[in-house]
């Protein structure tokens, strides 16, 4: 158990620098102003895996990191207004990048999983991604003509 949460903490602090570098690079945010939020992130993360490993119940570890998340952030919790306002430093596309190049890596160690699965993940894929693009387009359109914008 140690083992895992020694290689998380590093996993999370590789990410949480990259994230930082990412936000002042990107969008301007100093990296003094974005640590603190950063390193609340960070332990949130933590503490959903741990609580993720602890627990009898065979859920993801994503579920508790977002319940905790709300839960910090609520009003009624103390100190929810600081953590919202070090984490509002932070903005999401500088969290993604790192995210999804861990995801790349990890499927790439699994080159040879996904090489199984053949042609059709790509149609799969192609389409999946199609479909969201034009829905979502679709659904912009609608909510731009009924607000009388377009």
């Amino acid at each position: 158990m140690l083992k895992n949460i020694q290689e998380w903490s590093v996993v999370l602090v590789i990410v949480g620098v990259i994230v930082v570098l990412g936000n002042w690079l990107g969008f301007g945010v100093m990296p003094f102003e974005a640590i603190p939020g950063m390193l609340i992130l960070v332990l949130i993360c933590l503490a959903g895996l741990f609580i993720g490993k602890i627990l009898p119940f065979n859920l993801p570890s994503m579920i508790y990191i977002a319940v905790l998340g709300v839960i910090v952030s609520l009003p009624a919790t103390p100190g929810s207004e600081y953590v919202v306002h070090a984490t509002d430093q932070i903005d999401m596309l500088a969290i993604t990048t790192p995210v999804l190049a861990f995801a790349g890596i990890a499927i790439g160690r699994r080159w040879a999983d996904f090489r199984k699965l053949g042609w059709r993940v790509i149609v799969v894929g192609f389409c999946v991604l199609s479909g969201t693009f034009l829905g979502s387009a679709i659904i912009a359109e609608i909510v731009l003509q009924v607000q009388g914008i377009v």
